[in-house]
């Protein structure tokens, strides 16, 4: 099934943000002794998700693990789960924040003894209510405000706002003009 041009451009910021993050947990998890396990190839598990199976059995896919004694070849100590997430309009942000903790606290209560820590990174549009539920669970929030991912994405030229008058041909353009960035490039720049 063909992807529209405006939910391709709302992955592409998404996809960025989490390569953002990750090149700053990694430096994290480096300075700190930690293993960071995230989206991709890693010979301790199957697959390319970060997995992780509850103690009801259920599996549930995050963004990033942080781990104590981890390697590649070897699954660590959990200390910290980070999920991150990127909305453009507020309409599903509790939906959002919902996923998030139900992906995340049966995780937590099954490693409690390690008292893992629970961050989510918010990128866009996401309403008080979200927010306030998520903090109210024990979540750390780092956010990240539309306009300040408008703001960053201007650092490569590129005007990322968007709205539901958006044509198709303005997206790609924008689509276009960050396909021409190297993957070097995109990361080069700190985004936010």
């Amino acid at each position: 099934m063909a992807k529209s041009p405006s939910h391709k451009w709302g992955q592409i910021i998404g996809e960025f943000l989490e390569a953002t993050f990750a090149k700053e947990l990694s430096k994290f998890a480096k300075k700190h002794q930690l293993f960071l396990d995230q989206k991709g190839e890693r010979k301790a598990r199957s697959g390319k998700k970060v997995s992780w199976v509850d103690s009801f059995g259920n599996t549930h896919d995050l963004d990033f693990v942080l781990e104590r004694n981890g390697t590649d070849t070897k699954i660590g100590t959990p200390v910290a789960f980070i999920e991150s997430a990127w909305r453009r309009y507020t309409k599903h942000s509790r939906n959002k924040a919902q996923e998030i903790q139900g992906a995340i606290l049966p995780l937590v209560a099954t490693h409690r003894n390690y008292a893992p820590f629970m961050g989510v990174v918010l990128a866009g549009k996401f309403t008080q209510g979200a927010i306030t539920q998520l903090k109210s669970l024990g979540f750390d929030i780092l956010y990240f405000s539309y306009e300040k991912i408008v703001k960053s994405f201007s650092k490569f030229g590129i005007d990322a706002s968007f709205d539901e008058d958006t044509t198709t041909v303005e997206f790609n353009s924008k689509i276009k003009q960050w396909e021409a960035f190297g993957e070097e490039d995109k990361l080069s720049k700190y985004l936010l």
